[in-house]
């Protein structure tokens, strides 16, 4: 009914509860960052090889997502594609998966590891992976069928 509060906004007004009782466990990320970390299919893929292996160097991982942009075996990629997706991993991917805490990243040995949201963001993948991004999907799991064949 117009104008009165729904049950949910009573649960979350509650001015007894402190703000640690309100708030999700930071070990649980929230989900609306969940799906803006997969948002972009460069994060989806990034996300996809985390499945493959938890542990990357940025330039092996440049490699592998630009040869699934472009449909090529990694090693056929050419510098430009190679070159063009560390940029954007490097500037823009990278530092959104840091800062959800999907994923570390070592600036000196630019080493690439899953942190503690990874589990949850990569069960929510594989939940939706095939129904939002099928070709996404096809790419990613022909490659690890390929691996574990």
């Amino acid at each position: 009914m117009a104008g009165e509060p729904d049950s949910d906004e009573v649960v979350t007004s509650d001015a007894s509860a402190s703000p640690e009782t309100q708030l999700p466990p930071l070990d649980i990320l929230e989900i609306e960052p969940v799906y803006e970390v997969l948002a972009h299919s460069r994060r989806r893929y990034l996300c996809y090889t985390l499945l493959e292996d938890t542990e990357w160097s940025l330039t092996d991982l440049a490699t592998k997502i630009a040869a699934w942009e472009n449909d090529v075996p990694e090693h056929t990629v050419t510098e430009d594609q190679r070159e063009e997706v560390y940029a954007s991993l490097y500037h823009a991917h990278v530092p959104k998966l840091v800062d959800e805490g999907v994923i570390t990243f070592d600036e000196a040995t630019e080493t690439i590891t899953t942190a503690r949201h990874a589990d949850q963001v990569l069960t929510a993948l594989k939940g939706i992976g095939a129904s939002l991004d099928s070709e996404q999907e096809t790419h990613a799991q022909s490659d690890m069928d390929e691996q574990e064949g």
